[in-house]
């Protein structure tokens, strides 16, 4: 039996939530599942993360493997940090302390994320504003 460790939806329609919850991989997506590990809800800004922390390391050392996803959103909460050091058969205090310098940083690299969201919509809207004005200028030649 494979276990994972993935995402399971719930929600209306448009409006997903997702259960952080470890399943057999043969299981279908909404599935059965074995245990209900947290939460997580993207429509909120910034998303919402909510998931049980020992229960995790749990399913982690008894062998279960994140999805991508998962993994992904549990980098966020500073968990697989956690856990690669406890892997690495560090001490208590010294990820404590590694976990405490990783979250000092984090306000900086939120910011820097809004920031190039930003970039990226202003870039998007200067992109489409000229192929905008340039349609109806090539729409004018033809019809004289």
């Amino acid at each position: 039996m494979a276990v994972k460790i993935r995402l399971q939806r719930g929600g209306k329609k448009k409006q997903p939530i997702y259960r952080i919850v470890a399943a057999d991989s043969r299981y279908k997506r909404d599935g059965r599942f074995l245990e209900r590990l947290g939460q997580y809800n993207p429509s909120t800004d910034p998303i919402t993360i909510d998931v049980k922390e020992g229960r995790i390391m749990y399913w982690l050392g008894v062998g279960a493997t994140p999805t991508d996803t998962v993994k992904n959103l549990l980098s966020r909460k500073g968990i697989m940090l956690k856990w690669t050091l406890k892997k690495k058969g560090k001490d208590e205090a010294t990820i404590a302390a590694e976990f405490e310098k990783w979250s000092a940083s984090q306000p900086l690299k939120r910011e820097k994320e809004l920031a190039k969201k930003a970039r990226r919509k202003v870039a998007k809207k200067k992109a489409s504003a000229p192929a905008a004005k340039d349609a109806p200028a090539a729409e004018a030649p033809a019809q004289a």
